[in-house]
């Protein structure tokens, strides 16, 4: 039994480790004394958004250090050696135990950016209607998946297809680890099926890109140089042209070094739209950041565009068989109705499996 205790003990103190719980300590603390200032409400939403990120570093914390003591003053008990407690130890153990392999399973989840919303963007790419209507589907997809899993969702941007579908959409997904969970989702996502647009009923290929980001909304997390930043303002447009609003409130902010663009029109208010454009700029620059492995801002290079559309990460055949295969996991289910229903579980577990296989 105490080797079962210090083993135990050991698992426990190692995921700490790995989940780096002593940085966010850090963080936690650092967040508390910024609350703890006489000017802390003065600015609401940076308040809210401190308090947030407090909320969320606390329930991240919090289980593992009431585990890790659990734990320790089992194991001292243990030690004692005293024969009266033997069976009730032993049973403590073993409920420990399962408590550390349902925690277990955030190890999988412990990127810099796991714990943050996610920025989620849907493109069609190649294939005209068809790959409007693709893009459409997708949406659906994941707006079911965060229905069925407790996210909440909300659309930032959406441009409509011509005859159907959607030309792109951006929203943003709320919940416990939301961008863990659908980094997974990253990538060009490609669809074979007969064209319910073509008079001839032909098999059609189409492609969609999906761009998964954390959701950056405090300046501090990435810091960005006023003067690396070119801030257009002009008018929102509606369709057919006309005007949404007679002031000049859609902004674009285009990130000089890297030649990331970010163009918002949504909101009402100019200071609105900026805020949102440079939320989506800070989470843009974090993905390039994982993608490129770079520890500061300053080392990023541009996006690679022209790899993206054939770098597809996933297929989803529904004629002349059904199948949806990740090219990268091997994952496969001849189940695509249900895939496409949002049942997306499988997939996110297979890919996060796959990562800490390579990692």
């Amino acid at each position: 039994m105490e080797d079962h205790a210090r083993h135990l003990l050991v698992d426990v103190e190692k995921a700490i480790t790995q989940l780096n719980i002593v940085d966010d300590e850090q963080a936690l603390l650092k967040l508390r004394e910024s609350s703890a200032e006489p000017d802390f409400w003065q600015n609401n939403i940076r308040a809210q958004n401190v308090m947030k990120r407090q909320v969320r570093l606390e329930q991240r914390i919090s289980p593992w250090r009431q585990l890790e003591r659990a734990v320790r003053d089992i194991y001292d008990l243990v030690i004692l050696n005293d024969k009266s407690l033997a069976d009730d130890l032993a049973r403590q153990i073993e409920e420990l135990k399962k408590r550390f392999d349902e925690l277990k399973s955030r190890l999988k989840l412990s990127g810099p950016y796991d714990d943050r919303d996610a920025i989620l963007g849907l493109y069609a790419g190649a294939g005209g209607t068809d790959a409007q209507d693709w893009a459409q589907m997708l949406l659906r997809m994941y707006m079911r998946w965060a229905e069925t899993n407790g996210f909440t969702v909300k659309t930032i941007e959406e441009s409509a297809g011509e005859e159907a579908g959607i030309k792109s959409v951006t929203i943003e997904i709320s919940g416990d680890y939301a961008f863990g969970k659908l980094k997974s989702e990253h990538g060009i996502h490609r669809l074979v099926r007969l064209s319910p647009f073509n008079s001839d009923n032909l098999r059609q290929t189409s492609f969609a890109k999906v761009e998964v980001l954390p959701k950056i909304d405090a300046p501090e997390d990435i810091s960005i140089d006023d003067k690396e930043l070119k801030i257009d303002v002009y008018r929102s447009g509606g369709k057919g042209g006309q005007s949404v609003n007679t002031t000049d409130s859609a902004v674009r902010v285009t990130h000089l070094p890297t030649g990331i663009t970010v163009a918002i029109q949504n909101e009402r208010s100019q200071l609105q739209n900026k805020e949102t454009a440079m939320t989506i700029l800070r989470s843009r620059l974090a993905q390039l950041q994982i993608e490129q492995h770079a520890e500061q801002i300053g080392q990023l290079k541009g996006p690679n565009q022209s790899a993206e559309w054939g770098n597809q990460i996933r297929s989803y055949v529904l004629h002349p068989y059904k199948q949806v295969k990740d090219l990268r996991t091997k994952y496969e289910t001849s189940d695509t109705e249900s895939v496409l229903d949002g049942n997306l579980n499988p997939l996110i577990e297979a890919y996060l499996e796959h990562t800490m296989g390579n990692g």
